[in-house]
């Protein structure tokens, strides 16, 4: 066995240091490298080869070599396969180095910096990480993030489907549509700033928790540093998408709140921090768990201005109400005791009452109320003395002085709003197979509403996942939009919400008296090189791909470093690929990396390019939604 061969087998038995296909990261290993990582040392030492390699022995200590060894793996033969050669011969190199290892995608903190396109294209794609934009240019990022051509217009009525042929506006010429939008929603949220900037007053989602767990759709295993840009690239759009007055909610787990809530502290300003409320997601104990079993949820709450924002109280529920009574026949109506007493103040002498009662506070604590008010209460009988008039004085808290509704608490039980389980039967009702791992209930999305908007307020969701959100929002009386990239948007989400116009009796339905009704706009990023990346994912054969391939050529914006023309050496040994493990895998990824990822989707700036083949009437449509002269 060749030293090459020993030491990347040996690098390969750390799972930090492959990717999900079992290849090398060598911008992994670079980085554990340049820190001294100590498992990293620990398996360099094992073997005697590699250690008299790497390290040098100064009085009975073995010295990490780091130059010696980030040069040695940073060599450009040292993954020497067909794999990599393939790379090499077609261009994916710059400046003599693999694209994998170049420092765009490893920048502090690292790639905060960058710009994470995130998401995938196909539910089955499951990738740690998806830098999209491989060019880190500022020009890139400008046309990467230019607004796209939309394009599929359908109105959805209580009639069936209709073409759209305008938009309403109001007064100030701000669309008044429910949307649901399907494309990549990093790229979906800056064509909106055109025409919302400055309009939501809620943004609520629930991203991808960054666990690893197979059951989410979105590739939900993001290495940490790339889930933290992916993050930070949405919250800055989304933040711009805010009124002054409005807020974001972000459901979120303890495997990534914590970051979270440092992020929107940066994004929002750490003044505008609202609260972290903690949800009680089952309402069973998981027995089965190795340590703690996990039943709860974050929801972090930021808001654009904390000083203009305002918090709307939950109604009073008849639970709460029922807590007042009259037993007295008081003229001011029911009333609750409440004690006398407080926590805190500087107060703890004695007072007497008519009735000849000496009250003190309890030790430890001070009274509420001065002289002067005690006085007035005693007199005009809102003292509770008990039906013996014997008991600890209490004052009687009317109902009728109780502010409209009540102060929410950070915690939020799941008698109160709903959990998990309830939100599977309520998908499970609407479409038998459930295809979602963990649904949000119609009740928790009424309560974040309900608290941080007002009726034909605009809520934002770019995280749609089942439509939870959207269908609430409409039966609630609330603009929306919705923006999702998955195939199923068109399965569930939007087949969700035609049930709602419907009347679906679901959920919140009966409790907000949903009779049906409404209307929404479904609409598709304009799609181009994703075209092809959705073609190269659907093959079944080697062939197939080098069919795609040649269209490819032809007709797709290839990345600036590609040549376009297809030497027969090189298809030889795309083809010898194929026959290694892994191998037609390795071909679709080799393929995808040949687009220029900024052209995933058809710029509005080049809507009369006749290459992209925009058809009239979607021109006029395009220009009607982004304001334009038509």
């Amino acid at each position: 066995m060749s030293f090459n061969t020993k030491l990347i087998n040996l690098l390969k038995t750390d799972a930090r240091l492959v990717d999900d296909e079992g290849e090398l990261i060598i911008s992994a290993v670079q980085d554990r490298a340049w820190k001294i990582d100590h498992d990293l040392v620990k398996l360099l030492l094992s073997d005697t080869e590699i250690k008299d390699k790497f390290f040098e022995e100064i009085d009975g200590h073995w010295i990490f070599n780091i130059n010696t060894f980030i040069d040695y793996i940073s060599q450009k033969n040292f993954l020497d396969n067909s794999y990599t050669r393939f790379r090499n011969k077609i261009g994916l190199t710059i400046g003599g180095k693999y694209l994998r290892e170049r420092g765009e995608v490893a920048l502090a903190w690292p790639y905060k910096d960058c710009v994470l396109e995130g998401g995938q294209t196909k539910e089955e794609e499951k990738r740690k990480e998806i830098f999209f934009n491989e060019v880190l240019a500022q020009d890139e990022i400008n046309r990467l993030l230019d607004p796209k051509v939309l394009t599929n217009f359908t109105r959805y009525t209580s009639q069936g489907k209709e073409q759209v042929t305008d938009f309403k506006r109001d007064e100030n010429g701000v669309i008044r549509e429910n949307l649901i939008i399907k494309g990549n929603n990093l790229l979906a949220l800056h064509t909106l700033k055109t025409q919302f900037r400055g309009k939501v007053k809620l943004i609520y989602i629930d991203p991808p928790y960054n666990t690893g767990n197979d059951d989410f759709k979105y590739n939900d295993n993001f290495n940490h540093s790339a889930w933290l840009t992916f993050m930070k690239n949405r919250l800055e759009v989304a933040r711009e998408l805010l009124r002054q007055d409005g807020s974001i909610w972000i459901n979120i787990d303890d495997n990534e709140a914590h970051y979270l809530k440092v992020i929107c502290d940066e994004m929002f300003g750490r003044e505008n921090f609202v609260a972290n409320v903690v949800w009680e997601k089952k309402y069973t104990r998981a027995n089965d768990a190795k340590l703690f079993s996990d039943n709860h949820d974050h929801i972090i709450v930021h808001a654009k201005n904390k000083g203009s924002w305002e918090l709307i109280r939950l109604p009073r529920s008849e639970k709460a109400n029922a807590a007042y009574s009259n037993p007295d026949n008081h003229p001011k109506g029911v009333w609750k005791a409440t004690p006398l007493h407080a926590k805190s103040g500087t107060n703890r002498k004695s007072y007497s009452f008519r009735n000849g009662v000496v009250w003190t506070p309890p030790p430890g604590t001070y009274r509420r109320f001065n002289d002067e008010t005690m006085k007035r209460m005693d007199e005009n009988n809102e003292i509770w003395f008990g039906v013996d008039g014997k008991q600890i004085p209490q004052r009687k808290s009317f109902l009728i002085d109780v502010e409209d509704g009540i102060t929410p608490t950070t915690i939020w039980k799941y008698q109160e709003v709903g959990h998990n389980h309830e939100a599977k039967e309520e998908l499970k009702h609407l479409f038998p197979e459930n295809v979602f791992y963990s649904p949000k209930p119609e009740r928790l999305i009424e309560a974040i509403l309900h608290l941080g908007s007002k009726e034909k307020d605009l809520i934002l969701d770019f995280f749609v996942g089942s439509g939870t959100t959207a269908a609430v929002a409409h039966k609630m009386g609330r603009q929306y939009i919705g923006i999702e990239q998955m195939d199923y948007i068109e399965n569930i989400p939007v087949e969700r919400l035609k049930k709602v116009i419907a009347g679906e009796q679901g959920g919140i339905s009966k409790s907000v008296n949903w009779q049906g009704g409404g209307d929404f706009i479904y609409c598709e990023l304009m799609k181009y090189n994703e075209a092809f990346i959705e073609h190269i994912q659907a093959a079944k054969s080697s062939e197939e791909l080098v069919e795609i391939w040649k269209a490819m050529a032809e007709n797709s914006f290839l990345n600036w470093y590609i040549n376009p023309k297809m030497p027969e050496e090189a298809v030889k040994d795309f083809e010898a690929i194929g026959k290694e493990p892994e191998g037609f895998e390795k071909q679709k990824k080799l393929l995808a990396e040949l687009l220029d990822k900024n052209q995933l989707y058809v710029n509005l700036s080049e809507i009369d390019d006749t290459q992209f083949k925009v058809s009239e009437e979607e021109k006029v449509l395009n220009r009607k939604f982004f304001g334009q002269q038509v």
